[in-house]
């Protein structure tokens, strides 16, 4: 039976952090070939467009699943996608981790990048019913903190356990890990306050289509599309998280060891860096706009000191230690991307609220997915056939020239946030 007493902050925060978890390890799995690239290139006998394509599977199932994921959480609760996204990620995993051939490789990316799509769209759908509105932009900070806690492991701790173990002993332990993270969502996780005889805060009009006939999936991404702030979020997006995770989560490190002639560990800890300072950014971010009642200002002067940021770290002579202030300033710079979300929400009737999120997630995923391999077929365009420990190395001019592509879009995302319109933190209620 609902009454009318709103849920414990507890079990609010209880059943929030279980997705959160699972968002963790999905960015944790997408992000580890970055301290493990010569490994992999040396088990798989690969150069460094193969493994930019390997790393970036994982991405071209994430963005495909998007938006279907999207639909799928709006039509049948994050509890049941939470649960089955999990045991295929741990499958995934285990495929990838005893893989004998840069196929089954390959495949295993793709299981993982597809199933881990859910974590961050059931996630917010869960913020939306179990926490108040206006604190949506928080929480939604506050998770994405949570998953680049999922990318800092994958940096220094997991660079010295693949040293300790071997990057398949690691893989499978990181299966065995998710499998019980799909089984507290199975037990803990529950779609709506209701389901636990509290009152909802999910939005009325929210709370009326939960009981209603769902709109066709096709229907869905015809209306979200048609508004002009979705395209310009969804195309932006990638240029934040494309830079981000093509550096951090794959190429930063080789780039750091070649350029300053330091250790994988000092590299990964260089990363490791970045990808704290934007974790602690993201909900500063967040409060900042549900503070001020604004979106766009703190979205488009991330934009901008990101773009500014990418372009001096690639080729403005610096020392290590100055090198290191630029990147922990453009990672802050970056946690304006959790904004994205918040205002492609509001920028839509509420019922779209699943569907848009996983639209604008795959905007993110784009980024890395294009990004990636691209960074790697420009860099081996640039080989000049040296070789170290049975892997491919690349000068710092090849590096340069490869990174042209990201400080390219980091610029155009600036551009194409300008053009987006306000929604002063209030959700649009029609069409």
């Amino acid at each position: 039976m609902t009454t009318s007493r709103l849920p414990p902050i507890g079990l609010a925060i209880a059943i929030w952090a279980i997705a959160a978890i699972f968002y963790l390890s999905g960015f944790y799995l997408r992000v580890s070939p970055a301290v493990m690239t010569s490994e992999l290139m040396r088990d798989f006998s690969i150069g460094a467009g193969q493994l930019g394509s390997l790393s970036a599977a994982y991405f071209y199932a994430y963005v495909l699943m998007q938006a279907p994921m999207g639909a799928f959480v709006d039509r049948w609760g994050a509890r049941k996608v939470l649960f089955v996204g999990a045991l295929i990620a741990a499958a995934g995993s285990l495929i990838f981790s005893l893989s004998a051939s840069l196929g089954m490789a390959t495949f295993g990316r793709v299981i993982i990048g597809g199933s881990t799509a859910v974590a961050w769209v059931a996630t917010l759908k869960l913020a939306t019913h179990w926490f108040p509105a206006r604190n949506f932009a928080l929480i939604s900070g506050l998770s994405l903190m949570v998953g680049n806690i999922g990318a800092l492991f994958a940096q220094v701790p997991l660079r010295i356990l693949v040293e300790s173990y071997g990057w398949r002993t690691v893989g499978v332990s990181s299966g065995a890990a998710i499998l019980v993270i799909a089984a507290a969502a199975w037990v803990f996780v529950r779609n709506d306050p209701t389901e636990k005889g509290y009152a909802t805060y999910a939005p009325v009009q929210l709370q009326k289509t939960a009981t209603s006939v769902h709109i066709p999936m096709l229907r869905s991404f015809r209306s979200v599309f048609s508004y002009r702030n979705t395209w310009l979020i969804f195309i932006a997006q990638g240029g934040f998280l494309g830079a981000l995770l093509s550096f951090t989560g794959l190429w930063g490190p080789p780039f750091l060891k070649t350029r300053f002639g330091i250790s994988s560990q000092e590299a990964a800890a260089i990363t490791s860096l970045m990808t704290l300072c934007f974790a602690i950014s993201s909900p500063v971010c967040g409060y900042l706009s549900d503070k001020f009642k604004r979106r766009k200002p703190v979205y488009v002067a991330g934009a901008i000191g990101a773009a500014i940021g990418w372009s001096v770290m690639f080729y403005v002579p610096l020392s290590l230690t100055a090198f290191t202030v630029v990147a922990g300033a453009t990672s802050v710079a970056c946690g304006a991307i959790i904004l994205g979300f918040a205002f492609a929400k509001e920028s839509v009737p509420v019922q779209f609220s699943g569907t848009v999120a996983g639209i604008v997630n795959g905007g993110n995923m784009l980024g890395p997915t294009l990004m990636q391999p691209l960074v790697g077929l420009l860099l081996d365009r640039q080989w000049t056939g040296a070789m170290a420990n049975g892997a491919r190395t690349y000068g710092i001019g090849a590096f340069q020239f490869a990174f042209g592509a990201v400080a390219l879009w980091a610029v155009c995302t600036a551009v194409l946030l300008a053009f987006t319109t306000e929604t002063h933190c209030q959700q649009r209620t029609t069409p």
